[in-house]
């Protein structure tokens, strides 16, 4: 295409790129995944070093924020599992309604196979550890290995590249999604403290304005996170866990944008008209090919008003999942990979922790137990009649599926943190199953899906 711009640099060429929501939720993902790795990375360097009181020492530093004598006072690590967390758990609730409302999981027909992995890669896994604990100290901890970190495990099929067909890609996402759900219903049923009903109530009040906020039509998010605060605080209070509020607040954003598309596009052109117009005007003054909006007043006000006009017509629901996805995937999930991967690693006793029954119950759980949930109970499906697989997918990406669904790491660590608090030991035994199981279910569905392609 000829520029006309004589201003016009090589980086500018981003604005002809058209990417699909799905396209970039990808890239994100597959980014924010490399990031987490070298947070991980960085976290156990730390634990494991001379750093490693200092490590210890800012993790438990407390912080508060008080008004007028009132103080709430928690630890950074608290700070983080609870309060940034939130903002994690309200990306994975706008994913989860965008997924059954447009997404992989709008069509019953499509959803039906990634919904029975799901299912399988939550049951089975979860037996699985429990099988290893029954009875045990550490029986609480099943819930830790139903779970499937969405950005390591999409990482790990965009490194495939062609060797495996799109189609395996949206299955895996549609069954982390699944997951993702089935992770926060878990959360909030099984691991949940002593319930204060004063507060509970209060949360549900909440949860109803945000609801009738929905409901009148308000489409400007500020609303939604203050009031969406105030649930936070307390659920914090009641003994639920208070990163289910991100969900819950998710859950009421709009879906409707503001402006009709059509009425949006007939003004989008009258605005470009005029555009036009003051491009040509200028280009017969002196500025001449020097032009730039700054310089025209009337300019600036048509491209405000076609950019509150793109905000307008957006959906609300996709405009902050966007807006959010890269600060939790960059800020929100390294900041939580850094406080809790932190594992000390003593080589003389590692073969004591990795036959610990938590450690082998959480490696069991994510690597034997999702691939026998997701592949198994999948193909069972599929022999049975109750579903077939997406077009070009065969029974060995299903294999490469179920050995990268047993990726658990963040949110397999964040039900650690519940399942097992006030346990240290028996927190330390999960966390390094989480990390080993992830590490090997990574490598062997990467290495399985590239020599079998």
């Amino acid at each position: 295409m000829k520029k006309r711009n004589a201003n016009y640099q090589p980086w500018e060429r981003a604005f002809e790129r058209i990417s699909t929501p799905f396209e970039e939720f990808i890239h994100e993902e597959t980014a924010s995944g490399i990031v987490l790795m070298v947070s991980t990375v960085a976290a156990l360097l730390l634990a494991n070093s001379f750093l490693h009181g200092h490590y210890e020492h800012l993790l438990h530093t407390e912080l508060s924020i008080g008004i007028a004598g009132w103080e709430l006072r928690h630890t950074l690590h608290h700070w983080i599992n609870d309060g940034l967390m939130a903002l994690f758990f309200m990306v994975v609730g706008l994913e989860i309604k965008r997924e059954v409302i447009v997404g992989e999981l709008s069509d019953p027909r499509a959803a039906l196979m990634p919904i029975v992995a799901a299912i399988g890669g939550m049951v089975v896994p979860a037996f699985t550890f429990y099988v290893f604990n029954a009875g045990g100290a550490g029986a609480g901890g099943w819930g830790v290995p139903m779970a499937t970190d969405i950005a390591f495990a999409v990482g790990v099929l965009v490194l495939l590249g062609s060797r495996v067909p799109k189609t395996v890609l949206t299955f895996l996402v549609g069954l982390a999604i699944v997951d993702d759900l089935g992770a926060v219903v878990v959360i909030a049923l099984f691991y949940t403290e002593q319930i204060h009903a004063n507060w509970l109530l209060l949360a549900v009040a909440t949860l109803v304005l945000l609801i009738a906020l929905n409901r009148f039509g308000f489409r400007r998010p500020m609303p939604y996170f203050i009031v969406g605060g105030v649930m936070w605080f307390a659920m914090l209070q009641s003994g639920v866990h208070a990163t289910l509020a991100g969900v819950l607040t998710a859950l009421t954003i709009p879906v409707k944008p503001r402006f009709d598309p059509r009425l949006f596009i007939d003004h989008m052109d009258e605005l470009m008209q005029g555009l036009r117009s003051e491009q040509q005007r200028y280009d017969h003054s002196p500025l001449g090919r020097d032009y730039c909006i700054i310089h025209d007043d009337r300019s600036r006000a048509l491209l405000q008003t076609l950019e509150n006009g793109v905000h307008s017509v957006e959906s609300p629901l996709q405009r902050l999942e966007h807006a959010m996805h890269m600060p939790v995937a960059f800020l929100v999930i390294p900041l939580f990979a850094l406080a809790n991967a932190g594992i000390p690693v003593e080589l003389s006793i590692l073969g004591e922790t990795l036959t610990h029954p938590v450690a082998l119950g959480v490696m069991a759980g994510l690597v034997v137990g999702k691939l026998l949930g997701i592949a198994g109970v999948t193909w069972l499906a599929v022999k049975l009649g109750i579903g077939t697989l997406p077009e070009g997918m065969t029974l060995r990406h299903l294999i490469g599926v179920g050995l990268i669904g047993g990726i658990g790491f963040t949110m397999s660590i964040f039900i650690a943190e519940l399942g097992f608090a006030g346990q240290p030991e028996m927190l330390l035994m999960a966390k390094t199953g989480v990390l080993f199981a992830s590490l090997i279910a990574g490598l062997g569905g990467y290495l399985w899906l590239r020599l079998t392609g």
